[in-house]
Parts: structure tokens; C-alpha cells; sequence
């Protein structure tokens, strides 16, 4: 299990997990379906084995690509650490796992998980011909505030939408940052990002582009529904760890793109998801 948990990164879980959560808090507060303990293992057994399948089966399918790329040659499947065929076993299992939990859950989370599957896994192709490779990715983790509502109430609601949309900005827009370690490598295999496209300077623009579009989608929530005084420090929170990532990786200087991927991200997703379920709480006294 140690190797597997090496090979899918699991401690990247925290970017997308918290913002499942607070889709499910959601569903909860804002509709008549209460809280349930057997819905919530399940929509975390379905962000589980997502993302096992989705980063897993990106490390398969980049395989002669990491084993060129001097900064990931030593992952796992170019290491030596997890064969290719245990790489792609650990996929399909993850996948029908996914499925089976979605089944448990409700019939339109059923229906729906070869589409979210479908995302997530297509993303591992996109570099090999488009320059947004990073907004795909963007949308696979944006799937989890609204798969995780409907999952409680079993439709669709355009609040916890404003919550995907932030995801899918907040996550292109670092995964911008995080690619422009490969600048020269993307372009010299021919393989397509916004850093190799338009060029450091330019890709970090189009970062903080996206970046205000992931705060203003947090902050619009508040004109739809009503939120505590602890919603409003998360937003501030959010909105600061935004600013510091941009702050810490400048054209000449991108040292500190791991701190700012990595720890910063972090912290924005788990501090932002802690305040909202802060204010559920506040809101349900």
C-alpha cells in the first residue's frame, strides 16, 4: 500500500477533499436532507478512488515522459518502484470501485460517474495537444463541491456551482505555476502547457487572471445565501494564500514553486473548508 500511496501522491488529496466537504455541508444546510454519516464515507470513498485512478493513470500514460524528464525521473513507474501493469491494474480497480460507490449513493451519481471518470482520466491526454491541459485539470477537481451536493440532495443548485467554478480557476491557475518547471522540457518533447506557449512572464499573468476569477467565485455565494462572520475570514484567508503564491514565484526567480504549489494550496483549501464548516455550524445552532 506504501508504494501505491507513492505512486498517486495521496497527500495531494488535500486540494480537492476539502472543497467535497464543503459541497456535502452544503446540501445539508441549505436543503431538508439531513446529515448522514454512510453519504458522507461514501462521497470520501468516491473522492478516494478518483483521484487514485486519475493520478495513477497519469503516471502510467507519462511514463517514457517522466523517465526523460530530469525533475521526474525518480517516480515511481521510471524508478522501478511500480510496474506499468500494476500502475494500470491499480486504475481499472480504482474505477469500478468509484462506480460502486456512486451506485450506493443515489441514481444521478450513478449515472453520472463515467462522465466525472471520463474527466478525470482524459486530463492525462490533453498535454500531448493542447495548451489547456490545466483548465482540464482544473475541471476534474472543480467536479467535487457539486458532485458532493448532489450526492446529498440528488440535484443541481447553482451555489454550489460558484464553488466548482472557484476550484476549477484556483486549480488551473496553480497547476500554471506549478508547470512552468517544465518550461523547456514541454517545449523541447513537444508536449503543450501555457508556460511553454506563452512563456514564464506570460503564463504567471494569465495565473493571477485566473486566480481573481477563483476569489470572485467564493465571494458570490454571498449574495445567494447567508453566511457568518467566519465564511468572510475564510474568503480573506483564501484570497491572502492567493496573493502569497503569486508573491513567492516571480519571472526570474521560480525557486519556490514547490512552497507555492504544494504548502500554500494547501493551506488555502484546508483553512477556507474549516471556516465554512465553521459557519454551517454557526448557522444550524
Amino acid at each position: 500500500m506504501k508504494k501505491y500511496f507513492s505512486l498517486v501522491l495521496f497527500a495531494h488529496s488535500i486540494f480537492a477533499m476539502p472543497f467535497a466537504l464543503i459541497g456535502f455541508f452544503l446540501g445539508v444546510t441549505t436543503s431538508e436532507k439531513p446529515f448522514n454519516w454512510y453519504a458522507l464515507a461514501l462521497v470520501i470513498l468516491c473522492m478516494v478512488f478518483a483521484r487514485n485512478a486519475a493520478m495513477a493513470f497519469n503516471r502510467y500514460l507519462d511514463r517514457k515522459i517522466d523517465a526523460k524528464n530530469p525533475r521526474t525521473l525518480l517516480r515511481d513507474i521510471p524508478a522501478g518502484k511500480v510496474s506499468a501493469s500494476e500502475a494500470l491494474t491499480f486504475v481499472v480497480v480504482n474505477c469500478i470501485l468509484f462506480v460502486l460507490s456512486a451506485f450506493f449513493i443515489n441514481s444521478l451519481c450513478f449515472y453520472l460517474s463515467p462522465v466525472a471518470l471520463f474527466v478525470v482520466l482524459f486530463y492525462s491526454f490533453t498535454k500531448r495537444f493542447t495548451a489547456l491541459c490545466h483548465l482540464v485539470l482544473g475541471l476534474g477537481l472543480a467536479l467535487a463541491p457539486i458532485g458532493a451536493y448532489i450526492a446529498v440532495t440528488g440535484y443541481f443548485n447553482i451555489v454550489p456551482l460558484f464553488f466548482s467554478f472557484a476550484v476549477l480557476f484556483w486549480v488551473s491557475g496553480f497547476d500554471i505555476i506549478y508547470a512552468l518547471q517544465d518550461e523547456h522540457f514541454d517545449r523541447e518533447q513537444k508536449l503543450h502547457s501555457i508556460p511553454a506557449a506563452l512563456g514564464i512572464k506570460n503564463a504567471l499573468r494569465l495565473s493571477v487572471v485566473l486566480h481573481i476569477f477563483s476569489a470572485l467565485c467564493i465571494i458570490l455565494p454571498v449574495f445567494y445565501s447567508t453566511f457568518s462572520w467566519s465564511y468572510y475570514i475564510g474568503i480573506v484567508f483564501f484570497c491572502a494564500m492567493l496573493i502569497y503564491q503569486h508573491l513567492l514565484v516571480k519571472p526570474n526567480d521560480i525557486s519556490k514553486v514547490d512552497r507555492a504549489f504544494a504548502t500554500t494550496n494547501g493551506y488555502a483549501s484546508v483553512v477556507f473548508a474549516v471556516c465554512f464548516l465553521l459557519d454551517a455550524f454557526l448557522r444550524t445552532r
